[in-house]
């Protein structure tokens, strides 16, 4: 007998199974949140929240990571679904969608975690879906997955070893992806989220060792609330930086690597060709797994000012991540 849970007296479902059962029975196979704030200026802290639920293992679990007062924090908090995949909480940690697409609550209780938060984003721009995209390793299913973003603003506090920070008005992203991504095996996946005063250009790309491209997609979404322009073309010439800001090779492990800087170019929809000046330092490393955030100082080719964070990872590409770190690695 299959197991119900109260989601099922919906109408949700998307395949002929109950909820959370999904179309392929994958290791990797999640649904996610992910939320980043940072102050409008740099330098200043950053501050990221995950939640995700895995259907195979039966699991959800919540990451708080980045950077405050020049410390890099990290925690992970998990429970077991227990007949409730749905209810999004986990542990100290609760994720409150109060008006869809608009307004997300999130809280962590400060005496059951290392960062305590009490945040509302609030959405300054449309939310943009970005289309379905697949990698694989001969017949296997690297990555195959849907994903949407979202600029917002941020208000509130967040505690940590018993410092409460005020958030006035800070900027940042959302977004939301479910399906499988196996990233211990992506070559390099690029995502960005870049604040301006008018508006947030988030791109989502991805390559195989050799540079060849995957899959691009990203839009500028207006903080007028007017439609995303989605992104036609894109290039991107960045590199690897140590602790003077010098360029660094990234060898096996990244040991120099202090920051990212360089340029990435864009081409809208409406023909608008943007270069984006862009130079940070780590807000989160992902050690094993690549790469991983950096907090941006971004300027563009006509004049916009502003700031927002870029994720580099992967285990093996031609520019970033000279030395594999997997095997069976994409195209196969």
């Amino acid at each position: 007998m299959p197991k119900l849970t109260d989601k099922d007296e919906l109408f949700v479902h998307q395949i002929p199974e109950p909820l959370p059962n999904v179309v392929t029975h994958h290791d990797h196979w999640r649904e996610s949140y992910f939320f980043v704030l940072h102050p409008r200026t740099v330098p200043g802290d950053v501050v990221i929240l995950t939640m995700a639920h895995y259907p195979k293992r039966e699991e959800m679990d919540s990451l708080q990571m980045g950077r405050i007062a020049g410390q890099q924090i990290f925690a992970r908090h998990s429970r077991p679904y227990n007949g409730d995949p749905h209810t999004t909480v986990v542990g100290p940690v609760t994720i409150d969608i109060v008006e869809p697409f608009k307004t997300v609550r999130l809280t962590v209780d400060a005496a059951s975690a290392p960062v305590g938060l009490d945040l509302t984003f609030t959405a300054r721009t449309q939310a943009y879906g970005l289309r379905r995209g697949t990698m694989k390793a001969g017949h296997e299913i690297i990555w195959d997955q849907s994903h949407m973003l979202q600029s917002g603003t941020y208000s509130g506090t967040y505690t940590h070893q018993g410092v409460t920070y005020e958030v006035d008005d800070w900027w940042g992203q959302r977004d939301h992806s479910w399906g499988i991504r196996d990233h211990e095996r992506c070559p390099m996946w690029m995502w960005f989220a870049f604040q301006f005063p008018d508006g947030m250009f988030g791109v989502w790309h991805w390559e195989y060792p050799n540079g060849a491209h995957v899959y691009t997609d990203g839009c500028f979404a207006p903080a007028d609330g007017g439609e995303p322009i989605p992104v036609v073309e894109f290039r991107h010439a960045l590199h690897w930086t140590d602790k003077d800001g010098k360029p660094v090779d990234y060898g096996r492990d990244g040991t120099d690597v202090a920051g990212l800087a360089g340029r990435v170019d864009i081409v809208l929809e409406d023909g608008a060709a943007v270069a984006i000046e862009c130079n940070g330092t780590w807000s989160m490393p992902y050690g094993r797994l690549g790469g991983g955030q950096h907090f941006m100082a971004v300027h563009t080719s006509d004049g916009r000012e502003g700031t927002g964070v870029c994720e580099v990872t992967g285990a093996f590409h031609h520019r970033y991540f000279p030395i594999a770190r997997a095997e069976n690695l994409p195209p196969g």
